[in-house]
Formats: C-alpha cells, structure tokens, sequence
C-alpha cells in the first residue's frame, strides 16, 4: 500500500497530518524558514483554531492566529430575538461558565431598564460566579499541566472536582453547562436549604484539593523550568492591548472588577486580589491558583450572611419587556477577565444593538507577542495559559 501525495505546496519528504501542515519559505532577514499549520483540529489549540507558526529553527520568528471557524452570528441574533430570548444564547459564549456569562448580561439590561435587584438575589449569585470561578480555574490548571507534558493525573484531579460543581448546578437549574439561571431582577429559582449544605460541604473541602494539588504540582521541578520566565507578559503591553483577569494581574497590574466596580454585594466581602510578578506562564498558573482561595473565602462570608427574602423583584418584567429608548454597558469580573454586554433600545421588545466584550477573544491578540522567540512546544503551554474558550472568541 503507498501513502498519499503531500499537498504540492508542501517540500517532499517533511510530515504532514490532518493538525500541523509544514512549508518551506524564505525571509529577506532571517533565510530559510520552516512554517508549521497547527490546527484547527489539534490537540494543542484547546477548539476549532489555527496558528501558523513561522520558525528558524526551532525559535517562533512570527505566528498568525486564524480564528472564526465556529462563528455563530451571536450579536446579531441578540438584535433579532427578545431580551429576554437572548439570556440562554449567553450560556453559549463560553460555555464552561454559563453562570457568570448570564450574570454580566442580566447586569446590562437592569442598567437599561433601572431595574432593581433583591439583597438574596445578590448573594445567590456571588455564591454562583464564584463556584464558576472555581470551576474555570480547576480547568485551566488541569489544561494547562497536560500541555506542559504531564502524565494525565492532574487533569483527572481537575475533573473530579468539576464534577463536583457541575452536580450543583444541574441540581439547582437542571442542566450541568447551559445554566439559563439569572433573570433581569434576581434569579430564576431560589437555591433550598439541601444545595445550601452542599454547597457548605464542597467548600469546605476545597482547599484540601488545592493543598494536594500544589504539594504534587506547584514546585515540580520540571514544571517550573517549562513555564517560569515562558510567554513573559509586560504589564505595559498588556494594559494598552486591554488584556485583563489573571492574565493581567500576573503582570502585577492590580486590576479586578469585584473591587474596582463593586458591583453586586462584593464590597460586602473581605478578600484580596493576587498578584503576579513575572508575567510568565508560571504566574499565569498561580495567581488562578491563589484566586481559587480567595474564592473559598468569599463563599464561606456569602453563605454565612446570606439573607431571606425573595430571589425576584416582584416588579420585575421578564415577559413583554421594553425598556426605554437609552444605552447601557454592563460588566462583572468573570473567571477569564472582563466580560460585558453592550445594548442600545429603541423601545422596542428587541435590543437595537447588542454587542459583547468577551475576554477570551481581547486577551488572545498578543499571542505572538507573547510566543516570539520561544520554541513551538513553550507555544503550546502559552496559548494554553491565556485560557479561551473558542465559543467566545469566535461568538
């Protein structure tokens, strides 16, 4: 049996593969050049993306990130359907954390309409973005360990407390991912006494993961030499590309939205917000990890003072809603950095223009900036350190 041709624009002999396809081409600078197609079905490119990476040698010289194959017309259905239609369609930006997508949404819209939102209310939903900010960051930890070359037992760690928190939200909303739970005005159910518990329950148990995680991962010393000064990001750069979250705050940019905004009943809770010093892929990883502890303590005050009362503004217009001709600009701190929802109305049931502000897709611009003259395999772990979720990159 003979193997088939290469495609003619591929030098004979070099590999090709349905994820990374290899070119011969020639720069006036550098000479002979090597250029590598990863993607967009690779396992490094975490979804349907593409990086083409121009190399001497070994040493990334340029990288191109080719991105929209899963372009779904987000914003413009959000045009076409009513307020409140477009709430599930938020669950779909990034889908690991449909909780906190829904959350900056319902946020936008109450500025719109001055909607008022129950003191319970508010609290449900802390508890809600922070269990989703320890979802994402379990993720991105467990990720970013099996891009480094680690055998799969971190990421099988990671995943057996996500599960954890995905049993909470079925069990609240009925569906594990597509949540649908906020509502303009407060939320959708209201959490009994038994999730409650079990809630208590998985918080209390959090921090011993994360001791066991750290003793096995945190100072491996293969670890550190892939990831320590890998991917520097400069705070300067950084801020003038609008890059924020983690990524930001691992540059030591003291920047996050619970504090600078204040939204919900943040103010309400003692926490701090890390700080990284390198701006490298290593810090990248542990300022998620101390994030994750500060998220435990903001659940265990959220728990402790939750207060009765209702979980919806009774004056609340869900059905039949049309807000006053005006715009409005909501935003939260989500787990991957600022998410926003830009809406104009013109009074009508639909919002006239509707545009989202999704992290995942500002913080990926300075990928090659952060992977120029680095080797392919540091550009793995870098792409993997930024955390995107393709679904919202591509909307």
């Amino acid at each position: 049996m003979t193997s088939p041709a290469a495609p003619s624009s591929f030098p004979s002999g070099l590999p090709s593969s349905p994820g990374a396809h290899v070119r011969a081409v020639h720069d006036d600078f550098h000479g002979d050049l090597l250029e590598v197609s990863m993607g967009p079905h690779h396992p490094s490119t975490h979804g349907v993306f593409r990086m083409i990476v121009t190399l001497d040698g070994e040493r990334i010289v340029r990288l191109k990130p080719v991105f929209g194959y899963l372009h779904r017309n987000h914003e413009k259905l959000g045009e076409q359907t009513t307020y409140l239609a477009s709430m599930p369609y938020t669950d779909r930006l990034d889908y690991l954390n449909s909780m906190t997508n829904n959350w900056a949404y319902a946020i936008a819209v109450e500025k719109l309409a001055g909607q008022a939102v129950p003191e319970r209310a508010e609290y449900v939903r802390v508890i809600l973005a922070e269990l989703t900010r320890l979802l994402n960051h379990t993720c991105l930890a467990g990720f970013l360990l099996q891009d480094t070359g680690c055998s799969g037992t971190p990421l099988m760690y990671a995943f057996r407390e996500r599960e954890k928190i995905l049993d909470l939200f079925e069990s609240l909303s009925g569906s594990r991912m597509m949540c649908n739970f906020q509502r303009f005005g407060g939320c959708r159910l209201d959490p009994t006494p038994e999730w409650l518990a079990a809630v208590r329950q998985l918080v209390d148990g959090y921090g011993r993961f994360l001791d066991e995680f750290e003793a096995l991962i945190s100072g491996n010393e293969i670890v550190m030499a892939r990831t320590q000064g890998t991917g520097v990001l400069t705070p300067a750069l950084a801020i003038s590309a609008g890059v924020t979250g983690p990524m930001l705050r691992a540059t030591g940019v003291d920047y996050d939205l619970r504090k600078v905004d204040g939204y919900g009943v943040y103010p309400r809770f003692e926490f701090r917000v890390p700080l990284g010093a390198h701006g490298d892929t290593y810090d990248r990883y542990m300022i998620r990890i101390l994030e994750m502890r500060e998220s435990i303590q903001i659940l265990r005050q959220a728990l402790r003072d939750l207060p009765a009362g209702p979980i919806l503004d009774p004056k609340a217009k869900n059905r039949g809603f049309r807000p006053k001709p005006g715009e409005a600009y909501g935003r939260i701190e989500g787990p991957k950095g600022e998410i926003g929802f830009y809406l104009i109305s013109d009074g009508s049931p639909n919002p006239f223009r509707y545009r989202v502000r999704p992290p995942s897709f500002v913080n990926l611009t300075i990928l090659e900036d952060m992977c120029l003259g680095q080797t392919v395999a540091d550009a793995v772990i870098i792409l993997g350190s930024i955390d995107i979720v393709l679904g919202e990159v591509d909307r």
